[in-house]
């Protein structure tokens, strides 16, 4: 039988040391409440984060204050995206949100630094489900559609793809599709492409026929009077108003 790294000795040396030290970790209600504010989108919810895991009590996993708040961090982006998952936030957009802050917190060597990134995460966490209408449960098949077009958003997709994702026949799909959401199938996904062409025109420096290209449109001339209808101006007068140079 394979040896386990952690055995019982260890678990009981473990209590025995915060038993002496009148030290504890946070109950599972304490823990719960942070995350049922994000759930909630409550601003609130970063407050008592902060609170709560610096407070000593989620446990110490390294003898090195810096190197201990970096691990429940981690812990903390992994709990706060799963959250968010659960009231709606599609999945590859909170597991992104979650690397992009591990990844920042990487690069801290302070305490002080890691409160303002836990704080920050949170809130962003919260900005995130703030906006979704949390009162509306997708259903399976809409929701597999979500994440289908989430994560094919830079090609083509066809009502008939989707269908077959969600194992329904294209029109029963698509009276679901608008009933739940309000739109089309084929407006949602445009509305999509739209939105990631405006963070590319306001984020990144590629030409308007890349944009055109990367976002599977059939040409550059298409792609801009699809934008100027959804935007009220061109690719070029959009970014001429909105262009942002990294590192602002």
């Amino acid at each position: 039988m394979s040896q386990h790294l952690v055995n019982e000795k260890a678990l009981r040396y473990m209590e025995y040391l915060n038993r002496e030290t009148d030290n504890r970790h946070h109950t599972l209600d304490e823990d719960e409440y942070q995350y049922a504010l994000l759930r909630a989108g409550d601003p609130r919810a970063a407050q008592e984060h902060v609170r709560i895991l610096f407070s000593g009590l989620p446990g110490k996993v390294s003898e090195d204050p810096v190197r201990n708040y970096k691990y429940l961090t981690v812990a903390s982006a992994t709990l706060a995206s799963r959250a968010a998952m659960e009231v709606g936030l599609e999945a590859e957009r909170a597991y992104n949100i979650s690397d992009l802050y591990i990844q920042k917190m990487d690069r801290l060597q302070t305490i002080d630094e890691l409160k303002k990134l836990n704080e920050d995460m949170f809130n962003f966490y919260v900005k995130e489900v703030a906006a979704l209408d949390k009162r509306k449960a997708y259903s399976k098949p809409v929701a597999l559609c979500l994440d289908f077009i989430y994560n094919n958003l830079y090609r083509q997709i066809s009502v008939e793809e989707l269908a077959e994702e969600a194992g329904l026949s294209p029109s029963y799909l698509s009276t679901l599709f608008k009933k739940e959401m309000g739109i089309s199938i084929t407006a949602y996904i445009m509305e999509k492409k739209m939105e990631a062409a405006r963070n590319m025109l306001k984020y990144s420096d590629y030409s308007y026929s890349e944009i055109s290209s990367i976002l599977a449109f059939s040409s550059q001339s298409h792609f801009t009077r699809a934008f100027k209808k959804h935007n009220g101006d061109t690719p070029k007068a959009y970014r001429e108003k909105n262009y942002r140079i990294k590192g602002e």
